[in-house]
């Protein structure tokens, strides 16, 4: 089977959450669901599954962890044992437990902002006051972390919740600077809660660092969440998973399930074995056209849309782009009205971030051309 990434395919029929959102004549960029067809392999592997007339409770086999394992030492050099790994619905609930399960009550939650909207509101689910740390672009067009504030907020926190790579500003934080960040948590006793479920999507050569990989001081109070569902796009199976290396902490994580986050998807855990076993040539065609699609992007945003700004994101498929020059009272709002674009609104990420949208690139490129032309007519006929 062969994956034509310029073909359209129509998801209006299909209950997508990205296609049901708005009407018709609106064209969907933005929830982070790629348009794109799933691998063969994983099409493969769900296929055989159904062959079998049953559909019950699933737990994770040996040859999934193994695969995980491996995949986690090809990738990043993280060596994992396989009883490290705790299997979950999603990142989302994984947060949530760990927020619940290992973090004192009435401590700080310290998180980067912007930032993506589940993270930013889940301190919040079990009554835990937020620290917000800001992330503003240097010169470079980087958005360092302010290690000084980082440690100052860490005074009361119980818990640093780490966006990495960072959604949604596309940031790849290096070996160096998350070695920072984690031994700054050691010295103040604080847990790593970190959402690394666009681990798998980078640019320009870029490689991910998981911050529970720098030191066995940093990983004895880290919990790593990652996933198959952004980079293979299977986000609706449901399925991901947890490297948590201390046994003590493992144990409470897990207690954390209380009931509300259950078994895991039966046909998730074979795509994710597939997408991790078999899909790496097909995420490297996808990588490459996603990057192609980047630059096409900041191109034409450069060139035909005077007024938006975008740092170059070095992960991801989403661009932050800044509409401040364009003095609208609600960009996204404006582009929805009067381009039928629907973006994400910056309101999502941060109560100051009302002058940006978050756009999703990763479609085919007469999609993304389709939305820019939309864009560029709204506002060369804007009174």
């Amino acid at each position: 089977m062969t994956i034509n990434l310029n073909s359209a395919i129509e998801r209006r029929a299909t209950g997508s959450k990205k296609w049901s959102q708005y009407a018709d004549d609106v064209l969907p960029m933005w929830v982070a669901d790629m348009d794109f067809p799933v691998a063969p392999a994983i099409m493969n592997a769900l296929q055989a599954r159904l062959e079998h007339p049953l559909l019950g409770y699933a737990v994770a086999q040996d040859s999934l962890r193994e695969t995980l394992v491996k995949h986690l030492w090809t990738a990043y050099a993280w060596r994992i044992l396989p009883e490290d790994l705790v299997f979950l619905p999603g990142v989302e609930p994984g947060v949530n437990m760990a927020l619940h399960a290992l973090v004192p009550s009435g401590a700080g939650v310290a998180l980067h902002t912007p930032n993506y909207s589940p993270l930013l509101n889940a301190p919040a689910n079990w009554q835990l006051p937020r620290i917000d740390l800001p992330l503003r672009a240097d010169t470079h067009g980087e958005y360092p972390t302010d290690i000084p504030a980082l440690e100052h907020a860490l005074e009361n926190a119980g818990a640093l919740l780490l966006s990495n790579p960072h959604n949604p500003l596309g940031k790849v934080f290096s070996g160096e600077e998350l070695q920072l960040i984690g031994d700054a948590c050691v010295r103040h006793d604080v847990l790593i809660i970190s959402d690394e479920i666009h681990a798998d999507i980078l640019f320009d050569g870029r490689r991910h660092t998981p911050i529970a990989s720098i030191n066995p001081q940093i990983a004895a109070r880290s919990v790593t969440l990652m996933s198959a569902s952004k980079a293979w796009n299977i986000a609706g199976l449901k399925t991901a998973f947890a490297v948590v290396q201390n046994p003590q902490l493992r144990q409470r994580f897990n207690a954390g399930r209380l009931g509300l986050v259950d078994s895991v998807n039966a046909l998730g855990l074979d795509a994710t074995q597939a997408a991790y076993s078999e899909g790496a040539d097909w995420l490297r065609k996808v990588m490459a056209y996603l990057q192609d699609n980047r630059d096409y992007l900041a191109d034409a945003i450069r060139t035909r849309l005077p007024g938006i700004q975008m740092h170059l994101p070095h992960s991801t498929y989403l661009a932050w782009l800044d509409c401040s020059a364009l003095a609208l009272d609600n960009p996204q709002q404006f582009f929805l009205e009067h381009a039928k674009v629907a973006l994400s609104a910056g309101t999502e990420f941060g109560d100051d971030c009302g002058q940006f949208v978050r756009l999703n690139f990763g479609c085919p490129r007469a999609m993304l051309e389709e939305c820019l032309s939309r864009m560029e007519r709204s506002l060369s006929t804007r009174g």
